[in-house]
């Protein structure tokens, strides 16, 4: 845990940085910039659309007596993207866009939902009821 944790908060800054320092040294600081704003606020926009999406699907599901399973996973999936396009850099953006997209999003909302089942098999995740 602690090395994802080193991973998230130290490799990938940096690998960002070098990223951007390469690209804005070939095309320029201020369209590094605007690239990097530009796509900052279309994932935040295409984050928010497709949650308003999933949302209006959760709530529909729960009015029809179903569960709405893979919505939910979704819906944290797409609050991932989001967090991930309005951080700076283009391979958070590619990992936020990808996870936005419905047709690449399903394979990762499958491979969480495998992770999620086989930590409930071993007892490391699991659902607890409030007591009445």
């Amino acid at each position: 845990m602690l090395g994802k944790l080193i991973l998230l908060f130290t490799v990938i800054p940096v690998l960002e940085l070098y990223i951007l320092i390469q690209i804005g040294s070939r095309i320029g600081a201020f369209t590094t910039i605007m690239l990097v704003l530009v796509t900052g606020v279309t994932g935040a926009f295409l984050a928010k659309l497709q949650g308003l999406r999933v949302w209006l699907t959760i709530q529909n599901e729960m009015a029809e007596h179903r569960l709405p399973g893979d919505h939910l996973i979704d819906a944290v999936l797409i609050l991932a993207a989001g967090v991930t396009l309005i951080t700076p850099g283009l391979l958070t953006d590619i990992a936020g866009f990808l996870i936005l997209i419905p047709v690449t999003r399903a394979p990762i909302r499958n491979f969480v939902k495998a992770k999620l089942t086989r930590m409930m098999d071993r007892g490391q995740f699991g659902v607890h009821r409030f007591p009445q």
